[in-house]
């Protein structure tokens, strides 16, 4: 290094040690060789083992070799659950705390629906609407309604979404500070809102009984999904029921419309009611066809080439002081998927609105959610991984082809020992998703024009996109191609950042909930390997740890990089990826967010 032009950031949290004569910031990890010096007066109050944000005042140079900082703000004491959450947020530069100005803004909202509104939208107060959520959900952005269409053989299927565009005018005070933020950001017990919580929980929430202003596509579908016609309209609805999806999934078991391997799946099911009765549970006869209306998009999205990566997700039990005492799995079911399915149907079809052009026009600027095609290099590596566990997966061809082929692998690996490593390698292959004005289609999806359009509350693309239809639909011109590419781009970044913040904090919780086991004995699969030791995944619970490369003490074991595995150099013993092993919980380091394992040889 021979000289720095510019430092990337210039703020750092840690935790606070002061002694007699000098105050320091100790980070975690090996962010610098030395602590943040802090001159006492510099401290804003703040007390050793408290977490803080500290702006660098003065970088290492020639005359000075220490960096020295000043407290910007004292988050609180280490060990307290909101001080964790919130200095995980502040590593990331995620805020923690709503603007006065903003809230204040926001209450000035009164949210009433005026008789002019009414006039110039679609009433749907009248048709079954409901939306379906988590159990602990509080901002219901999207909801279905459904009815017969008029000629009695056909369905009306409507997708209605928050009108958030309606209260947050472009460039106000509420939206700079949504741009800001760009996305909620979901940590394991909270959720941080992109819009102040009297919009994102109240005011545009599409509550239960109250009346709302949504902004829709309307679809008329028959049996089969398949589109007859639609249209985009600003509407009023009224929500008649707010389900969750455990109350859908009950609905749909209980009367033989379930999938089949949601009856096999763990956790509890419902007493099928006898073939002939009827449908029981109010408005039962709606979510059914809307079940079986979503099973059809379904089908046909996979028949086309979508990739069908289905993960659990693991989730904490936390009690009042938010302390993990027990893990469960999020897994995707009918319900989850019917309300998914319909989703996917109005993004990808108002995307098409604007994005599929005749031949000879130019699509006007748009956000479209884009997925690229995967690395042709990744994907040759990935066939050399899952060649080692006896499976061919075919890189060469059409995307189609490629995309089927990994479908066959991943309902091939189901089920077995190596089902999670070869699925997270898999995944790894694969870009990632972002926006973009630059529409080069979805490939996991296998969408040639695909956008957010469903979550404004808690997505600011999405936002945009309502902007944009609502400009275009009015005969508006065309937006500036740099200036929403720049948006996209900070979006972007922004889903990035927030993602590993959550997934920071359930690293958080992992180790956590470690520390009360240290010393016992647990089944585990090996999920990754480094020069450095092997990563293990604990099988009950999904935590992962390492077990360092110096423990493994009974030969000279060498990482070879190729075929995902270190091998002894004397005994030629082996460990590789998706082994199964028995580990003991060694350390816990929540400072460094580190779990420590040992192996436990039979």
């Amino acid at each position: 290094v021979i000289e720095i032009l510019q430092h990337a950031r210039d703020t750092f949290v840690g935790t606070l040690r002061i002694d007699k004569d000098l105050a320091v910031l100790v980070t975690p990890g090996t962010l610098y060789t030395h602590d943040i010096i802090i001159p006492r007066k510099k401290l804003r109050g703040g007390k050793t083992g408290d977490k803080a944000v500290v702006k660098i005042t003065q970088w290492p140079d020639a005359d000075h070799k220490n960096v020295v900082g000043e407290v910007v703000d004292v988050i609180g004491p280490t060990g307290d659950n909101d001080v964790e959450m919130n200095t995980i947020l502040a590593q990331y530069g995620l805020p923690y705390r709503y603007p006065k100005n903003v809230e204040e803004a926001a209450n000035k909202i009164t949210g009433e629906i005026t008789p002019e509104d009414e006039k110039e939208r679609e009433d749907f107060r009248n048709v079954f609407t409901c939306t379906i959520d988590p159990r602990d959900a509080k901002d219901f952005d999207d909801a279905l309604s459904i009815r017969r269409a008029e000629d009695g053989k056909l369905w009306e299927v409507g997708v209605h979404i928050a009108d958030v565009s309606h209260y947050v005018p472009e460039g106000s005070i509420i939206d700079r500070e949504a741009l800001k933020r760009s996305t909620s950001v979901y940590l394991v017990d909270r959720t941080i809102p992109m819009l102040p919580e009297r919009l994102c929980n109240y005011i545009c929430s599409l509550r239960p009984d109250e009346d709302k202003l949504a902004y829709s596509v309307i679809f008329t579908l028959n049996e089969k999904a398949e589109i007859q016609n639609w249209h985009l309209a600003h509407t009023v609805i009224r929500s008649n029921r707010r389900f969750t999806y455990e109350e859908v999934q009950q609905v749909l078991e209980a009367h033989h419309e379930a999938s089949e391997e949601d009856y096999n799946s763990p956790g509890d099911h419902y007493e099928p009611l006898t073939p002939d009765a009827e449908p029981a549970e109010h408005f039962a006869k709606e979510l059914i066809m809307l079940n079986r209306m979503a099973k059809e998009l379904r089908r046909r999205r996979f028949a086309g080439g979508a990739i069908d990566f289905d993960r659990c997700e693991v989730r904490f039990e936390i009690d009042e002081k938010g302390k993990p005492t027990s893990v469960f799995f999020k897994v995707s079911k009918d319900a989850n998927k019917l309300i998914e399915e319909f989703m996917l149907l109005a993004n990808r079809t108002v995307a098409e609105s604007i994005g599929k052009v005749a031949k000879g026009q130019k699509a006007k600027v748009f956000v479209y959610r884009i997925h690229d095609t995967p690395d042709p290099q990744k994907l040759m590596n990935l066939a050399d991984f899952v060649g080692k566990f006896g499976y061919k997966l075919r890189t060469t061809g059409t995307k189609d082809d490629v995309s089927r082929n990994l479908n066959k692998l991943l309902r091939e690996v189901k089920g077995r020992k190596e089902q999670n490593v070869v699925e997270m390698v898999s995944l790894r292959a694969m870009m990632k998703a972002k926006y973009s004005v630059q529409n080069v289609g979805h490939y996991g999806l296998a969408f040639r024009y695909y956008t957010h359009f469903t979550s404004p509350i808690r997505r600011y693309p999405d936002l945009m996109v309502h902007r944009l239809l609502t400009r275009y639909a009015e005969g508006g011109r065309s937006v500036g191609r740099d200036k929403y590419e720049e948006l996209c781009e900070h979006c972007s970044e922004m889903e990035q950042t927030a993602a590993q913040a959550e997934r920071s904090s359930i690293k958080y919780k992992q180790v956590e909930f470690m520390k009360d086991r240290l010393g016992e004995v647990f089944e585990g699969t090996i999920s990754g390997v480094t020069e450095f030791g092997l990563y293990v995944e604990v099988n009950e619970n999904k935590c992962e740890g390492m077990v360092p490369l110096r423990d493994l003490k009974d030969d000279y074991y060498e990482f070879d990089e190729k075929n995902f595995c270190l091998r002894g150099r004397a005994t030629h013993h082996c460990y590789n990826l998706g082994d199964a092993v028995k580990i003991q919980v060694a350390r816990a380091d929540l400072f460094r967010k580190q779990l420590d394992y040992k192996l436990v040889r039979e």
